[in-house]
């Protein structure tokens, strides 16, 4: 079904560090990444790829925005502008945002637009995670819960085949059995109607989300292109098609148009003259995710925002002067709220905070290739579990699902294995030109709703655990996650979304 087929290209590991011994090492494991050589390369087969090319094209950020790094924070890099609060307009004076990915910029900038000072940390830096390989579609028309009949029966057959898409290696891990556990029980068609249900408003409002940071200074285009679903055999779209209803049926629009490869044109430039037939969801979007998110952090920058790398929290308190976050190897942060929007690592820092669901990494992969000519909309091959998107002249194809830890290496077989699963059903693409191989994860909750809100801690939230619409639903949880710690209700569309449930 549709929701396991529009999400099979990322994956699931388990995060289960608690301890602060361990959180440091993380933390300095990760600081020892982002320094990583671009001469540092791996074989994939008879190709030399850059293992860094990940992080290394993340830093297309202003020189203009540093500026003198205080005292306790030598050695970090730190972006900045000048302050332009609007008066009286918010209690809250300066709130401390934990993760410089999607979904935490896209929050700071809308609590800017209340006039609050931001500052915004992340352990690596802007879109070092999650929020760089993958995809890019803005695609509401198909954001759906992973959790569903077809997912637990697939991942019954597949789970320990190095060669499926979905696969788990062998692991004795007690806590990712007892997510898998929950997951399955979420598996069945009365829990994915009720969170299908709980998806409509967000879904309703993701779109207009993006219109509103671009008509408030994010530069870094989004892109109208409907999403080209492409079968080999005409009936094995019909799982496709009966998900497309229950979506409707719980009251989400779908507007889908059958194609012959006449009518499709140009559209159809890339998918191979095998595939019988080609579904088109018109109605939605893609960006460039990287190019994206730092457009997004230079608006922070310049809305009087500060950006600081390289940091790394490691606990959250409060007490009657406010809220502070330590810091791995840097003096404190203080704020009059914190956000803690850190994907994947959502588990080093919630359970503190009374947050008891528990997200597991999923961890994608993905790469580029030259094409012949451009690539006009994103391809999206449910048998195949790929998702293709135009990427800087040529495309970015994504894939696989393996559960696995949050610090193994790249595993060069997994992207063998989306290279092979693509050669037959795509067309026109330079298979010798592969480059920008990544691998990243995305925290998934058992019950396939993401955590925004409030935790039990007084003027602390999450936002996270969004499984694979971290992209297309980061920019209205900002909104909404925004006006819920200016307002101090929650917003309608958040109600389900709660990270205490």
């Amino acid at each position: 079904m549709l929701s396991w087929a529009t999400t099979s290209f990322v994956v699931i590991y388990p995060v289960i560090s608690q301890s602060r011994d361990i959180d440091q090492r993380r933390c300095r494991e990760h600081a020892r990444r982002g320094r990583a050589d671009v001469s540092d390369s791996f074989k994939l087969s008879s190709l030399e790829l850059p293992t860094s090319s990940w992080w290394l094209s993340q830093e297309a950020v202003s020189a203009s925005g540093i500026r003198e790094v205080p005292i306790g924070l030598a050695g970090k890099e730190v972006m900045s502008g000048a302050p332009s609060r609007r008066p009286n307009s918010s209690a809250l004076g300066h709130v401390v945002v934990v993760g410089a990915g999607m979904v935490g910029l896209a929050t700071a900038w809308f609590l800017q637009e209340y006039g609050v000072e931001v500052t915004v940390i992340d352990r690596e830096g802007i879109a070092a995670g999650a929020s760089w390989g993958n995809a890019g579609w803005l695609s509401p028309g198909i954001v759906t819960p992973l959790a569903e009949p077809s997912v637990l029966r697939y991942g019954l057959k597949s789970f320990f085949d190095p060669a499926a898409a979905l696969y788990i290696p062998p692991t004795i891990d007690p806590g990712l059995w007892r997510f898998l556990t929950r997951f399955a029980m979420h598996c069945t068609m009365k829990q994915w109607k009720r969170s299908m249900e709980a998806y409509v408003e967000i879904d309703r409002q993701a779109l207009s989300a993006f219109d509103d940071l671009a008509n408030g200074g994010v530069t870094s285009p989004t892109i109208d292109a409907p999403l080209m679903v492409a079968f080999e055999h005409a009936r094995e779209a019909s799982g496709f098609r009966h998900e497309l209803e229950l979506i409707r049926h719980a009251g989400q629009p779908v507007d889908v148009d059958e194609l012959s490869r006449v009518d499709a044109g140009a559209l159809m430039a890339h998918i191979a003259d095998r595939m019988e037939l080609v579904l088109q969801l018109n109605g939605q979007r893609y960006v460039d995710p990287g190019e994206y998110v730092n457009s997004l952090a230079d608006s922070v920058v310049a809305k009087g925002g500060t950006i600081r790398k390289g940091m790394c929290a490691r606990t959250i308190s409060r007490d009657p002067s406010g809220i502070t976050v330590e810091l791995e190897g840097a003096d404190p942060i203080r704020g009059d709220a914190v956000v803690v929007a850190v994907g994947s690592w959502l588990n080093d820092l919630a359970p503190s905070l009374g947050v008891r669901t528990r997200v597991q990494s999923g961890r994608g992969y993905s790469f580029s290739v030259s094409t012949g000519q451009p690539v006009r909309a994103p391809i999206y091959v449910p048998a195949a579990r790929l998702a293709c998107t135009p990427y800087r002249g040529g495309m970015r194809i994504g894939g696989s699902m393996e559960f696995r830890s949050v610090d193994a290496p790249l595993d060069p077989t997994r992207v063998d294995a989306i290279v092979k699963a693509a050669k037959p059903v795509l067309s026109g693409v330079d298979w010798e030109s592969i480059s920008d191989v990544w691998v990243g994860s995305r925290p998934v909750t058992a019950d396939s709703r993401p955590l925004i809100g409030a935790t039990k801690v007084a003027g602390v939230f999450v936002a996270g655990g969004h499984g694979m619409f971290g992209m297309t639903l980061g920019a209205v949880t900002g909104k909404l996650l925004a006006e819920q710690m200016i307002t101090g209700n929650q917003p309608g569309a958040l109600r389900a979304f709660g990270p205490l449930r």
